[in-house]
């Protein structure tokens, strides 16, 4: 975007006329300066002064400073909002975990988004689904969906959640050949309660009548699972060498317990404003100049 506004304060700069109304009296003047023709003995200048008019066409270049300034100050106002809610998530990492009731309310979780919580259950392994392909290190491979079958306060019941375990190997895809990244019997997993995410446009869509997936639908991947529309996004401290062993060994590597939004608002602003400043700058430039050299024009004709 920013390319082309300069572009066409550029070609505006260069190309840009200016119109010279004729005044009441025996003035005569030509549209282009170049040609302006002085017919009396009076001062040509004083009567530029009074009569020169500029175009519409200067409204469109006059609209990329203010434009670029409102956006630059919406960019504050973003930078204020995000800042306030990373800081909101990351007080909520700082608490000690929560046991995951039976029964979730879905309606609750972005209350409780990155808050740690703890659950036991056993892994439906034979549900799993992969998301992907992921790359991780410069390699390929899929996020790893287990629902996780928990036993409900009186034992005659069971509920049943998403657990995001983690990233794993294309190489170790099958389960067969990662069989310490299935494990059996109980577990306990500690992770993130996660607000669902939403497919941006470029993400095609998922086929789970073929067993593809591209990203975390939870609320289909729950339907398929008889699950509840939940997800945990199991996590570990983070590991270098922990992590090659979990690669190895088709182990799921899960994510760090930390906030990982986005926060380049501020880089906007300063992109923002500069564009604004400099723009303004151009058109300055533009105006100030023009008449100008229109004036320094009909000087030098005047004294031919």
């Amino acid at each position: 975007m920013t390319p082309s506004l300069f572009g066409y304060c550029f070609y505006y700069h260069t190309n840009v006329h200016f119109k010279y109304h004729r005044p009441s009296s025996s003035y005569a003047y030509d549209a282009d300066v170049n040609n302006c023709s002085i017919s009396s003995n009076n001062n040509c200048p004083s009567a530029l002064a009074a009569g020169v008019g500029i175009s519409n066409q200067p409204m469109i270049p006059t609209l990329i400073p203010i434009t670029a300034f409102v956006l630059g100050t919406w960019q504050v106002q973003r930078l204020d909002w995000k800042t306030k809610l990373i800081a909101k998530f990351e007080d909520r990492l700082v608490k000690p975990p929560l046991p995951l009731p039976p029964r979730i309310d879905p309606s609750v979780i972005p209350e409780f988004d990155y808050r740690r919580i703890v659950a036991t259950g056993k892994f439906r392994h034979d549900q799993e689904m992969l998301i992907g392909p992921r790359m991780n290190e410069g390699e390929e491979g899929y996020i790893v969906i287990t629902p996780l079958e928990r036993n409900t306060d009186d034992g005659k019941s069971t509920s049943t959640v998403l657990i995001n375990r983690g990233w794993i190997s294309k190489k170790l895809k099958d389960q067969k050949d990662r069989p310490l990244g299935v494990p059996t019997g109980e577990v306990v997993v500690e992770g993130l309660l996660r607000e669902p995410i939403k497919k941006n446009y470029f993400t095609p869509e998922n086929r789970p009548d073929k067993g593809e997936f591209y990203f975390p639908d939870v609320e289909q991947m729950a339907e398929l699972a008889g699950s509840q529309p939940v997800l945990i996004e199991e996590t570990m401290v983070p590991d270098l060498i922990e992590s090659y062993e979990r690669t190895s060994k088709g182990i799921p590597i899960g994510r760090p317990a930390q906030v990982n939004l986005r926060n380049n608002h501020l880089q906007y602003i300063f992109t923002w404003y500069g564009l604004s400043v400099s723009t303004a700058i151009m058109l300055w430039m533009v105006v100030r100049k023009r008449p100008n050299e229109a004036l320094r024009r009909i000087r030098q004709s005047k004294n031919m």
